[in-house]
């Protein structure tokens, strides 16, 4: 059988398998979520076997620090995992849903019902987390997916397939409802982005090559974000140390994801008493600065930042530092330089705050926040399918609700057209 006769097959079988996953009951569904929770955490050290492959592996190709950070599923990942999925479990049930309805003049009702969107493709790198959330979301949204994790944590993402399959299997449930591409040779993606008729929706997760090479290719609508390049504005009637902290967490946490701080942006009325302050802490944690004339006037060990570094997605311990001459300074240069992902301001004044809450577009905008605090774990949405920077048809981080769609339902008595 070629590549593309694969790809078809495991997408054929995925959409048939789609009517299904469409009318599971509620109880069905949670029960399959709690036993995998369940599972994850029984299966914790034989999964953590073929995750030391794939790192193993992943430092014998020289992949990045961040890169083996996002790939290692340590007790914590796996617990943080186990807990998403019961989180989810709990969720009401968002197929058929009636979010609106409304009384026509003729006496006719109109509403819209929540629906799933069928069969969803997620491409992703390196997290095999990702495995279980994906899976989870979409199956509690009556969707089918068809997930292509990357060749680096193949052997993670299989082990967490079989366990979705074994869970699915023992509920009476289709095992295609989750299926995982069994190759990792990149031509599977571009057979995968021609079959429109079999998948509803793309969204792919990684790296901004990755995401440009899908949205260039698809023929299915895609949703994405090509980076995330945060900014924390630090108003002059910021608290200080509130400040640094949030500004070190924002940075230093954990740089390689997307969410991670890369423009510190300063009032300048502010900015010889916190930039001190914040580079101490900041360099303890091995933070690299790159500040502008302003910042650097203040801060000489600061290298020089150059135009490029505003626009920069580090990924790295590496902070560009501008010094501005007002909130509107600021909001100027994140509608310049930002991505849309996440924002945030740290003041105590309320009318600031409304202000940048109003006039920053960005998918989430923070205040007195963590960049870091971007998220849909975090926000409540027990975990997130990923991050759309696209506003259609969903924004910021997307969990459930976002992996459904809405149609018209219209209840009438005898109504005709006139």
């Amino acid at each position: 059988m070629s590549l593309e006769e694969q790809v078809l097959r495991i997408a054929t079988l995925t959409h048939d398998a789609a009517r299904e996953a469409a009318i599971l009951p509620m109880s069905v569904k949670e029960k399959i979520l709690r036993e995998l929770a369940a599972k994850l955490r029984e299966k914790r050290r034989e999964l953590q076997q073929q995750n030391a492959e794939d790192v193993r592996a992943a430092k014998d190709k020289g992949i990045s620090a961040a890169m083996i950070d996002r790939l290692t599923l340590s007790d914590k990942v796996i617990e943080q995992t186990a807990a998403g999925l019961e989180e989810i479990a709990a969720f009401p049930d968002p197929v058929g849903e009636v979010v609106r309805m409304w009384t026509r003049p003729n006496g006719m009702r109109v509403g819209r019902m929540r629906i799933p969107l069928g069969v969803i493709g997620i491409i992703y790198e390196s997290r095999p987390n990702v495995t279980a959330d994906a899976g989870a979301l979409c199956l509690k949204a009556g969707n089918a997916v068809i997930l292509r994790g990357g060749s680096e944590a193949h052997r993670s993402n299989q082990a967490i397939v079989n366990l979705f399959k074994e869970t699915l299997k023992e509920n009476g449930v289709n095992e295609d409802v989750v299926n995982l591409l069994p190759t990792t040779d990149r031509d599977a993606i571009l057979h995968m982005l021609k079959l429109e008729e079999l998948i509803d929706l793309i969204i792919p997760r990684g790296g901004e090559e990755l995401i440009r090479f899908v949205a260039a290719n698809s023929r299915i609508p895609v949703i994405k974000h090509y980076k995330g390049v945060c900014h924390l504005y630090v108003d002059k009637e910021a608290d200080l140390e509130m400040a640094v902290k949030l500004t070190v967490n924002s940075k230093a946490q954990r740089p390689g994801v997307c969410n991670a701080l890369e423009t510190l942006l300063v009032h300048k009325d502010i900015a010889a008493r916190f930039l001190p302050v914040a580079a101490d802490s900041l360099g303890a944690a091995g933070v690299e600065l790159r500040g502008c004339d302003g910042a650097r006037a203040i801060v000489n060990s600061m290298k020089v930042a150059t135009e490029d570094d505003w626009y920069a997605e580090y990924l790295d311990l590496i902070l560009a530092v501008k010094v501005v001459d007002s909130i509107d300074a600021a909001i100027s240069h994140i509608a310049k330089y930002g991505s849309l992902h996440t924002e945030s301001i740290v003041t105590r004044d309320y009318e600031a705050a409304q202000k940048f809450l109003k006039e920053v577009n960005s998918s989430s905008v923070i205040v007195n926040a963590a960049t870091r605090m971007s998220d849909g774990y975090v926000y409540g949405l027990g975990a997130e399918i990923g991050i759309s920077t696209t506003k259609i048809h969903s924004y910021g981080p997307m969990g459930v609700e976002d992996l459904t769609t809405t149609k018209f339902i219209v209840l009438g008595e005898g109504q005709i057209r006139e």
